[in-house]
């Protein structure tokens, strides 16, 4: 009687349905953008990725 599903789930439905909420939200957030209402800038965000990785590749060089 032991069953790894739990009784009255499909699994396959529950994983379509966490996929669609997923697209959804990432829909939502890309309208969002496009209207101009992301929080951060896009030049702040490449210029903290920028700095970040200058940091990590100067403690690889500086440190090895």
């Amino acid at each position: 009687m032991n069953t790894s599903e739990p009784s009255g789930r499909d699994s396959g439905t529950e994983k379509l349905n966490w996929i669609d909420r997923r697209r959804e939200k990432i829909r939502a957030e890309i309208e969002r953008n496009r209207r101009g209402e992301h929080k951060v800038p896009t030049w702040v965000l490449a210029a903290a990725l920028l700095v970040i990785l200058g940091a990590w590749l100067a403690l690889i060089f500086l440190a090895g």
